[in-house]
Parts: C-alpha cells; sequence; structure tokens
C-alpha cells in the first residue's frame, strides 16, 4: 500500500498542476499576440508626418523711400520736400490770385463807357475823387510830373479818349500797377499819349495793342508804387514830354 499510494499521490499532484497550467496558457498567448497588434495600431493610428519645405521663402523686405544713411540726411530730404511742397502750394495760391483778378477785370472791362467815341473826358467819374498833387509840386530830387485824383482803392478809372494801349505792366518804375494809352486822333501834328499809375494789384483790364475807346473802363485806383496813399497819378505827354496834365484836362474836355 506504500508505494501505490505515493503513486497516487504524485499522480493528483501532477493533474493538479496540468489542470492549473494548461487554462494559463491557453489564455496567454492570444493576449499577447492581441496586444501586439493593438499597439502596432496605436502607432499607426497616432502617427504624424513631418513635411519639410524644399526651400526656405524668404521675408519680403520693405525699404525707405530714403536714400540717405544718416538722421542729418533724413533731416535734409524731409526739409527738402517740405520747402517744395510749400513752394508748389504758394504757386497754386498765386495763379488762384491771378485767374480771379483777370476774371475780375474782365467782368469790369465790359463796363459801358461814360463817354462817347471822339470824346475827351477826364479819366474819373465827377465826385470819386480829390484832386491833391499837381504838375510840378516838389519830390526828392525832382518834380511831380503828373496829376493825382486821391480816392479808395477800387475807385474806377477811365480812358481820357479813344487810343491804343502802349503799356501793361505791373511794375513800371515808380509808377506800380501803370497803363500808358497813345492817342492818334488827338495827335495832329504831335504825338499825345497818357499814363495811368499806381492802380490797383490785378485790376488791368487791357492789354499791350488793344485799342479802347473814351470813357473804356481801365482798371481801379490802388496805391502800388511809390506812393504814399491811394490815388490815380495821371500823365499827359507831348512826344513824350511831360506836360501840365490838368490844365490840358480844362482845354480839352469837350
Amino acid at each position: 500500500m506504500g508505494p501505490f499510494r505515493t503513486f497516487a499521490i504524485l499522480a493528483a499532484v501532477g493533474a493538479l498542476v496540468t489542470a492549473i497550467a494548461l487554462p494559463a496558457f491557453a489564455t496567454g498567448a492570444p493576449v499577447a499576440a492581441s496586444a501586439a497588434q493593438t499597439t502596432q495600431k496605436l502607432a499607426a493610428d497616432h502617427a504624424q508626418s513631418i513635411v519639410v519645405a524644399s526651400e526656405a521663402t524668404a521675408p519680403t523686405a520693405t525699404r525707405s523711400a530714403f536714400t540717405a544713411t544718416t538722421p542729418e540726411e533724413i533731416a535734409a530730404k524731409k526739409a527738402e520736400e517740405e520747402a517744395a511742397a510749400r513752394a508748389a502750394e504758394a504757386a497754386a495760391a498765386k495763379a488762384a490770385a491771378d485767374a480771379a483778378g483777370a476774371a475780375t477785370a474782365s467782368v469790369r472791362s465790359g463796363m459801358p463807357t461814360i463817354a462817347q467815341p471822339g470824346q475827351v473826358i477826364y479819366p474819373m467819374v465827377g465826385g470819386s475823387y480829390t484832386l491833391s498833387d499837381g504838375f510840378g509840386a516838389a519830390r526828392s530830387g525832382r518834380s511831380h510830373m503828373g496829376q493825382d485824383f486821391a480816392a479808395p482803392i477800387g475807385t474806377p478809372i477811365y480812358a481820357i479818349a479813344d487810343g491804343c494801349v502802349t503799356t501793361s505792366q505791373s511794375d513800371y518804375g515808380g509808377y506800380g500797377e501803370t497803363i500808358v494809352l497813345a492817342h492818334p486822333g488827338l495827335s495832329g501834328a504831335n504825338a499825345i499819349s497818357t499814363l495811368y499809375g499806381h492802380m490797383n494789384y490785378g485790376s488791368r483790364a487791357v492789354g499791350v495793342g488793344q485799342c479802347v475807346t473814351a470813357g473804356q473802363y481801365l482798371g481801379e485806383v490802388g496805391n502800388t508804387g511809390w506812393v504814399s496813399g491811394s490815388c490815380l497819378h495821371f500823365e499827359v505827354m507831348v512826344n513824350n514830354v511831360e506836360i501840365d496834365p490838368l490844365a490840358w484836362l480844362q482845354s480839352n474836355v469837350l
């Protein structure tokens, strides 16, 4: 009974060990395979791709409009541009003022005359002026060669007789804005001309070569040139020699 019993016990132990080990082996292999497959799948599902450009794109460089390389040069460039802008603005303003003056003169040149062709009149309407310095009045180093008709700036001035414009100038010596007319119809054997000086800026309504009739609007009283107040400086010349204009007017006004 001893050996048989020992064998039975050993057999029972072996059977028990087998019963326990076989399920472990049966379940262990598939689990390991499943785990390996799952890891690979997860790696594939979560794989990341890195795309590297074959050529790098250079950033766009923004350059200044200035070519200067020092603060002083930059300041000089800015000052130059500002001066050019101011000059352009001044030129535009002057052009606008000249255009406005020309438009005003054009409108006033269409004013009706205050005389008939062939008539001789005073250069201003009676009551619109006061006679001031006359012919021969003392001046520094010379004599006054005309008759002044003092009046407010803007008072109209008219041609004293039919004639043609020989001078229409903005700066005629000390006379400032000036018009000179030649009067062939009044001359006879002599050349008679009249001068209208110190006229207002931009008011001259006639140009060189234009012919006018007695009483035609020429411009406005001003204070341009060498003068202390607003007035018309009027001269009469016979063969380019000044004579007393007031005496001449008194003798010839019809």
